[in-house]
């Protein structure tokens, strides 16, 4: 427990070992930066990204130097993933960026976007992943087809590209399944691996029921090890950001309504 909170890694257990002695959470940074627009740059460019990541990751670049070129707020996403990479991530940075756009919507669903994005892209508006995800929301092209036909648009697949759009595609797959699932953790689990996954995970007899070392015991014996992964790493990242919009949000309560299923879905019969 005292490792725990000498650490300064932000992720689930550090912040549940926080919670067990009433301390203080790991330091994060949100970085305020200028309202101005970097010229010469296209954030929505999945080439001008591709380009930037190259000198990123070169060892000839001088990595805060980079990071003053991108040290605006249109490129806040940037700025923030340079000056990790500059520190070897031992500064942790949680952006809020693209405020006005989420500003509509509950503190809650807004940590949720907030978090995935952060796990999915570090909010870099031009991701492309190797299965072909798209943009800040990483979302595959069949799901934006899909999702486009129920909103009644007619799309391209660029648009994923432009913040906008995707947070308003990322949100509308967010309420489908928050029909089913009620719980930051499972709702991640679903957008990584699909509802068909968690609703296998949840029904089985041996997950996610009350029990000794529940629900921890569950949460590390997801076979899925990328779905496993992203739910902790996600629901850290809901946490901190419910704090950073002004709702005091503790870890230890959050994953304890795991033990109470009336709480976290709808598939099961209680």
């Amino acid at each position: 427990l005292d490792m725990l909170n000498e650490s300064k890694d932000v992720n689930i257990y550090s912040l549940l070992g926080a919670d067990f002695v009433n301390g203080k959470y790991p330091e994060t940074i949100t970085p305020k930066l200028k309202n101005v627009e970097i010229g010469g740059f296209d954030t929505t460019d999945p080439i001008h990204w591709a380009k930037l990541k190259q000198q990123m990751f070169d060892p000839n670049t001088n990595l805060q130097k980079l990071a003053q070129k991108y040290e605006y707020d249109s490129t806040i996403s940037h700025y923030a993933y340079i000056k990790s990479v500059a520190s070897k991530y031992t500064e942790v940075y949680y952006p809020l960026p693209y405020k006005d756009i989420l500003a509509p919507l509950p503190n809650e669903r807004q940590a949720l976007l907030y978090a995935i994005a952060r796990q999915e892209s570090r909010f870099v508006p031009a991701s492309v992943s190797r299965s072909f995800a798209l943009g800040m929301m990483q979302i595959m092209p069949f799901l934006v087809k899909h999702i486009a036909s129920e909103r009644g648009e007619d799309v391209n697949l660029d648009d994923m590209f432009e913040p906008q759009k995707a947070l308003q595609y990322s949100n509308h797959q967010l309420n489908y399944l928050n029909k089913y699932l009620y719980h930051p953790l499972f709702m991640a689990y679903a957008y990584n691996a699909g509802i068909g996954f968690t609703r296998g995970l949840i029904k089985r007899d041996d997950m996610f029921k009350s029990g000794p070392y529940e629900p921890y015991l569950s949460m590390e014996r997801i076979e899925n090890i990328e779905a496993r992964e992203y739910g902790k790493k996600v629901l850290t990242n809901y946490v901190i950001y419910m704090n950073k919009l002004g709702v005091p949000t503790r870890m230890y309560p959050l994953v304890q309504t795991l033990n109470d299923g009336t709480k976290i879905d709808r598939f099961r019969n209680y």
